[in-house]
């Protein structure tokens, strides 16, 4: 039962965000289902709240990716060189029931495999999902069956996941339940669920955010740390954190969130470690060794030059280009008059590891959704972003398509190709820009100008500084005169205006 104290807070609160009131594309989508909401609605009078409605939505539009893919349930993926591609219904999760011996009952990392891949090439972590997943496909009928149920049960599994995603990202910003609707409306969200096992890192990172949020580190931390056992790219969270903590002067949080995340990892890993330390390393000799793939500005480069940079220059080249962006990035934080929010340094490490990776598949852009809402809930940014990934969808499974078939060449030739990674990485920068202006001027940041200061920040919201660089951070936090509710440095959030447009 809540305590007085509890009770005479909450009853102060400020009230929800509602998209409608305050963005113009939202309240311009919304005369589809009768327009904005009206002044005298009675809200949160229904069953239908907004955690339910949105996780109705996503699991909707998970169910129409699913649809998306039927072509190739039915032949794409077992007929014909450049079906899936024409269709753009790949996914790899068929393919790989019988390529990672999962058919033959191989145990993973343990199994050695035939063909030129000696052991599974994931995580430890995603490959437990993946056993999983054998384990509740029947092992009878032909081979394409199988595989039609290994989909369909990995397809099962992973809108789990996806509902997971949506249902913290509308927790974790608690005044602002409805951004959580650009997770489930996302078409690039729909289209790339299943074509492999990212939704796992995914809905464990979404987690991880919400208990931070919530000011559980300890929770964060071992969240982060099995996301990370099961995708690499989440560990990079916890260098904005780090810069965060020490601007803050949070270290006991940082060193719990921390002290989490590598027990967890190692609690996963440590066991094939000891005991299949051959198909432990696989992953990452794999990482190390692919050359240049998909989706970078490197396979633009190495296929228009003829003197193309070798493998360990690209390594090499990448991991510096990501050194430079973290610095970047960490300057950015303890420089800014206002102390960066959480969310918005996620996005731009991750959004850095995906600009400057010598790989980008299509599914990666999973990685960025829930990260890009919350950092950037505005509804013209974002879908402006995601018809530049859903353009890359669609033009590497064409380009593929046009390499797949001979003589025909149906598809999207190499320099069309290259014009569809240049869109990719544009509308991904753009999103980066957008984020980097919203830290240089909080004025124009969309979750700051309604009175709140870091709602996924958890113990840094509303925390004075301890440490800033430059004399622009030590200056007075004063920001741009606008029009609607502010926040003081370590204030409390103002009182929410009924009609804002942004």
């Amino acid at each position: 039962m809540p305590s007085a104290e509890s009770t005479q807070a909450s009853a102060h609160e400020p009230g929800p965000v509602l998209p409608t009131r305050q963005d113009e594309v939202a309240a311009a989508g919304s005369e589809l289902i009768g327009g904005p909401i009206g002044r005298r609605a009675l809200l949160a009078a229904s069953w239908w709240t907004p955690v339910r409605v949105i996780a109705l939505v996503g699991i909707g539009m998970f169910a129409l990716g699913l649809v998306q893919k039927a072509p190739c349930y039915h032949s794409g993926w077992f007929f014909g060189a450049s079906s899936q591609y024409t269709k753009a219904c790949y996914s790899d999760i068929p393919h790989l029931y019988q390529g990672r011996g999962f058919a033959d009952g191989l145990v993973p990392y343990f199994d050695k495999l035939t063909g030129d891949m000696p052991y599974l090439e994931y995580p430890v972590l995603t490959g437990v999902f993946m056993e999983v997943a054998s384990w509740l496909t029947p092992h009878s009928g032909t081979m394409q069956h199988q595989e039609q149920w290994y989909w369909m049960v990995n397809a099962g599994m992973l809108m789990v996941c996806a509902a997971v995603i949506v249902v913290c990202v509308v927790r974790t910003h608690a005044r602002r339940p409805w951004d959580g609707l650009l997770v489930a409306l996302a078409p690039a969200f729909a289209l790339t669920a299943t074509i492999n096992w990212d939704l796992l890192a995914v809905a464990l990172t979404a987690a991880a955010m919400l208990m931070w949020s919530r000011g559980r580190s300890l929770a964060f931390g071992v969240l982060i740390g099995l996301a990370t056992a099961a995708k690499l790219y989440p560990v990079l969270l916890l260098g904005p954190l780090l810069v965060l903590c020490w601007r803050a002067g949070r270290w006991r949080e940082f060193g719990s969130a921390l002290g989490g995340a590598v027990v967890a990892w190692l609690v996963v890993n440590l066991p094939v470690m000891l005991f299949a330390s051959d198909g432990w390393w696989q992953f990452y000799r794999f990482s190390h060794d692919r050359g240049v793939d998909f989706g970078s500005f490197w396979l633009i480069w190495s296929q228009e030059s003829t003197d193309p940079p070798s493998t360990d220059f690209v390594n090499t080249g990448a991991t510096l280009l990501m050194v430079l962006s973290a610095l970047g990035i960490a300057a950015l934080a303890l420089t800014a008059r206002r102390r960066p929010r959480f969310a918005q340094l996620a996005f731009l490490i991750v959004a850095a590891f995906v600009l400057t990776n010598k790989v980008y598949s299509p599914q990666y852009v999973l990685w960025l959704v829930p990260l890009a809402v919350l950092a950037r809930p505005k509804w013209r940014d974002f879908l402006i972003w995601q018809a530049c990934e859903v353009a890359y969808f669609l033009g590497i499974w064409m380009y593929l398509a046009y390499t797949t078939s001979g003589d025909a060449h149906k598809g999207l030739p190499t320099e069309g190709y290259h014009w569809a990674i240049a869109l990719h990485l544009a509308g991904t920068l753009y999103l980066c820009a957008i984020v980097v202006r919203d830290v240089i001027r909080p004025e124009r940041d969309v979750v700051r100008r309604v009175g709140d200061d870091d709602p996924s920040g958890g113990v840094l919201d509303g925390a004075e500084d301890v440490f800033v660089l430059g004399a622009q951070a030590r200056a007075p936090h004063d920001e741009e005169p606008f029009e609607g509710p502010r926040t003081e440095w370590g204030g409390r959030p103002a009182a929410l205006p009924e009609d804002r447009s942004l």
